[in-house]
């Protein structure tokens, strides 16, 4: 076979190997993104999200957070399952203060991470936590491969969201309290 021949072969060979990829990911999926719209939208029924939302006295940060934060800490029913639901707002950039996040938040949310613990079996290896990564406006943002911030982010990586959160203390993947039901 010469190349000229191979070469469509090849090359659809490999982007179809691309799509199975995208498709087989722990992350990003379309069920992922469905499942994240609905807690966006519980977050929203709650005044967590979006305009008009509660607001608390925002804290010193880190990276990948974001250098100023608020976190709540709540509970939420999505698709009949009732589990905790762990709200991250990300402000920035370097040198905001809180009085800056204070006079105005949307001039310096970056984004707003979140855990929801979802039913038993969904992710057993990791507690069953979902992880999205929200932009302000609440659509979802992605990694530097244009991968979907929701579902089991990172699993398996050595870096991201499940990576970085096996090691907080009290194994309960959350570093602020050990508090938040198994």
């Amino acid at each position: 076979m010469t190349w000229k021949f191979a070469a469509p072969l090849v090359l659809g060979t490999f982007a179809a190997t691309i799509t199975m990829a995208q498709d087989m990911a722990p992350f990003g999926t379309d069920k992922d993104v469905a499942y994240a719209d609905r807690v966006w939208e519980a977050m929203m029924d709650q005044n967590l999200a979006g305009d008009g939302a509660i607001r608390s006295f925002p804290y010193d940060g880190l990276e990948p957070h974001g250098l100023m934060l608020e976190t709540f800490y709540t509970s939420a029913t999505i698709d009949g399952h009732e589990g905790a639901l762990v709200i991250k707002r990300n402000y920035g950039p370097e040198g905001v203060t809180a009085d800056d996040v204070l006079m105005a938040p949307e001039d310096h949310l970056g984004a707003v991470t979140v855990m929801f613990k979802r039913e038993e079996g969904y992710d057993s290896d990791n507690q069953n936590w979902f992880w999205a990564k929200y932009l302000p406006d609440g659509s979802l943002d992605k990694n530097p491969k244009d991968m979907r911030l929701a579902g089991r982010v990172a699993k398996g990586m050595d870096a991201g969201c499940i990576a970085c959160h096996t090691s907080a203390p009290g194994g309960d993947y959350l570093f602020t309290t050990d508090h938040i039901p198994k």
